[in-house]
């Protein structure tokens, strides 16, 4: 048995895979340190209970790990190395990569023995080119690690996975992870060749909370104005479709039927087709659109928005693939036991 953990700071979520890999369960717990499980530790060991396994049944578990800098590009099993490197990192990921890291460190601490495994949400957008992934600044702000990443890379692998086994892979595919994150790939011959997030998930789409695209200035405004903390909070946590609209759900904001949700509506649907011509520049044309994550598999009404946005680049399929993240790293995982 394999088990695929995907921690938050104050949430886990488990899977466990046979090593076919089949998903046998899952276990997801919420409020961690703040009325839940007291620390991850416990919630992990709640969750292994509530699928009814125990360490020793483990051969492996395997990680999500949101940031691997330019390092980590490719799945990697957890040395004190790796791990330095993973902790290196959090400065490029100050909320997600320690709670990756309190994960690891806690399964480490239940099962010494058990070997551990990581896959990086950037890693398959290391395949760009280097003139997609460098910010025009100079060499000391290069230095500081201001580089565009990417997120969401699990996604679009799994996703690429999942239509290589449904036949041909479309050459030119526009891929949109659309949920309260979103965040559109070009990928050209299966490899991501553009991605509309950047140094941090903050870029590029409308999304749930966060603003998306922004202006450099504006940002240093809001920081001048209402302290750092402050503007990051406002970015991260209360823009996108909250700020907008009131709500950061697509489904409230239709039924709310107010101007400002409908305004939010639209905002969404712009800004998914104005950068998705970005991304079909970046390939040189288009083949085929895939739509993944909760608002692209779920969200038809959203998805006719964005393809009537893109009639003018002529028909191409359509396709909806379900998410399938933990399956990916439970394969990845398995690749790496299987040397």
């Amino acid at each position: 048995m394999l088990l695929v953990v995907n921690a938050g700071s104050s949430s886990l979520k488990m899977a466990l895979f046979d090593m076919r890999p089949e998903q046998r369960a899952e276990a997801r717990l919420e409020r961690i340190g703040i009325g839940g499980a007291p620390d991850h530790l416990t919630a992990l060991q709640q969750g292994l209970a509530q699928m009814q396994v125990s360490p020793g049944d483990l051969a492996g578990a395997a990680h999500r790990v949101v940031h691997g800098g330019t390092a980590l590009t490719a799945p990697a099993r957890l040395t004190p190395q790796v791990i330095d490197r993973i902790e290196a990192c959090v400065p490029l990921a100050p909320l997600h990569n320690p709670a990756n890291l309190t994960a690891i460190r806690a399964l480490a601490a239940l099962a010494p023995d058990l070997a551990q495994f990581a896959s990086f949400d950037t890693a398959f957008h290391a395949s760009n080119p280097e003139v997609a992934r460098r910010y025009a600044l100079p060499p000391q702000a290069e230095a500081l690690g201001l580089r565009r990443y990417g997120f969401h890379g699990i996604s679009y692998a799994a996703l690429v996975d999942r239509l290589r086994q449904a036949g041909p892979l479309p050459r030119r595919l526009l891929a949109l992870h659309l949920g309260n994150g979103a965040s559109l790939c070009a990928i050209l011959d299966g490899a991501s060749v553009a991605t509309t997030m950047g140094y941090s998930p903050l870029s590029g789409l409308t999304m749930g909370t966060r603003a998306g695209d922004i202006d450099g200035n504006a940002v240093l405004r809001l920081a001048e104005e209402l302290g750092l903390a402050e503007a990051g909070r406002i970015l991260n946590r209360a823009s996108g479709l909250l700020g907008l609209g009131g709500a950061s759900d697509l489904r409230e904001l239709a039924a709310a039927g107010t101007d400002a949700a409908r305004f939010a509506l639209d905002h969404f649907a712009y800004w998914a087709v104005r950068h998705a011509g970005s991304m079909v520049a970046a390939m040189g044309g288009l083949d085929a659109l895939a739509f993944t994550g909760g608002i692209g598999e779920n969200d038809a009404a959203m998805r006719d928005r964005i393809v009537a946005g893109l009639a003018f680049l002529g028909p191409v399929p359509v396709l909806v693939v379900p998410a399938a993240e933990e399956a990916r790293i439970a394969r990845e995982a398995l690749s790496l036991i299987a040397g």
